[in-house]
Formats: C-alpha cells, sequence, structure tokens
C-alpha cells in the first residue's frame, strides 16, 4: 500500500463533518486536540467556492497536527486547498485515476456498500475503505441498502484493507458493531450535533478503547 503502510490501521474515530452546530473550524480543532487520526469535509452540493474556503479553513486547523484532513468527493478542491487526500464514492473517479491525476494526495478512501464492493476496492489499493450503511442514516439523499453489524463485521474482517464501519453510529450501538468485527467507526451527527465536540469524540473513543479491550481479551 501507499501511505497505509505508513499509517496505523487501528485508530478508532473517523469524523465526517457535515454542518457542525459550532462551525467546521471548531469542530476540526475539536479532533485536533483529541487527537484523532482522520477528519473530513463533507458539503455535499454546496457551490465549490464555498467548499473551498472551508477546507482552506480547516486545513489551516489541522497543520501540524497528526490529524490527517480528508475532502469528500472532490480530488481537486482537495488539491487545491492543501489536504492530505481525499474520499471516494462509487461514482467519483477511479483511485488510479485520482492518483495519476493528483499525486500529492497521499491518502485516498474509498465508500463501499457491499462485500463485492469491499473485495473490488481492496484490489484497486486503497489507503483505507469505508463499509456501511451500517444502520439507517439520514445524512444521504438516496442510501444505500443498511448491512447492519453482522454483515459489515463480516466484510470488514474478510478484506485485506484498513476499514471504517460507517452509518447511523453512536454512543449506543458503538459496542455492538465493535463486537461484529469492526475495528475502526466514523460518526457524523453522534459529533456535528453536540455543542461540545470535544467531549463527544472524547466519550466515543473511551466506548471505543474499553470496548476493542473486551474484544480482545
Amino acid at each position: 500500500m501507499r501511505a497505509a503502510a505508513d499509517l496505523n490501521s487501528v485508530f478508532g474515530l473517523y469524523l465526517v463533518m457535515t454542518d457542525p452546530v459550532v462551525g467546521y473550524a471548531r469542530c476540526a480543532e475539536a479532533a485536533v486536540a483529541a487527537g484523532i487520526r482522520y477528519v473530513q469535509l463533507r458539503m455535499k452540493n454546496a457551490p465549490r467556492d464555498l467548499i473551498l474556503k472551508t477546507a482552506a479553513e480547516v486545513k489551516s486547523v489541522t497543520t501540524g497536527s497528526e490529524t490527517i484532513f480528508i475532502v469528500n468527493d472532490s480530488p481537486s478542491i482537495a488539491a487545491e486547498a492543501g489536504a492530505d487526500g481525499v474520499h471516494l464514492g462509487q461514482d467519483d473517479m477511479t483511485i488510479s485515476e485520482a492518483r495519476r491525476l493528483y499525486p500529492e494526495l497521499r491518502v485516498i478512501g474509498l465508500s463501499t456498500h457491499s462485500l463485492s464492493q469491499a473485495i473490488t476496492a481492496s484490489a484497486e489499493n486503497p489507503d483505507y475503505i469505508g463499509v456501511g450503511p451500517v444502520f439507517t442514516t439520514p445524512t444521504k439523499a438516496i442510501p444505500d441498502p443498511v448491512l447492519g453489524p453482522d454483515l459489515a463485521g463480516h466484510i470488514i474482517k474478510t478484506v485485506n484493507t484498513p476499514a471504517v464501519a460507517i452509518g447511523g453510529l453512536n454512543t449506543a450501538n458503538l459496542p455492538t458493531v465493535l463486537a461484529a468485527g469492526a475495528i475502526n467507526f466514523s460518526v457524523v451527527r453522534a459529533v456535528c450535533q453536540s455543542t461540545t465536540p470535544l467531549d463527544a469524540i472524547r466519550n466515543l473513543m473511551d466506548i471505543w478503547r474499553k470496548t476493542i479491550s473486551l474484544v480482545n481479551t
């Protein structure tokens, strides 16, 4: 793998920021303060100029930290903003094309929604894959079929690529998802809807550490 060879594949929370109530910069500051490995900017259907402006603000927060800044969907915006990488969907450009056109992006992730998609994605050597949705979620206008914790865990354990469980995760259902086989997880609303995102992140990571410890004993 490219960047994945330099990154620990066990990192816990991958934060996706969509309309955080405290604003994107403050939410990113919370992620950096908590030592979160990945933070992704996801502004579906927003004007390009606004996404680029926000990306530049988030980049200024993550610069100098260990938090990897990812932009959703758009390699061109990610590259222009100086982000560390891009997260691609099934309908976006291919990983090989993104790497060819934007070699400065050192991390490229890909969404997957089934075992077959995850296996195909792994063959493209992404730095990580997203696996979901695990539960129903309102963050997508046209949601993909729900996998459930068991199938998501099976997919994650089957592929030889760092994977992140995503879709409807929160403090209540996170232990179930981890017990089913997930190692890393992503949330949107569980942090972005909080007026105290640092507390929300720390709470999620505390649950992750305790559950992972129990699963591995």
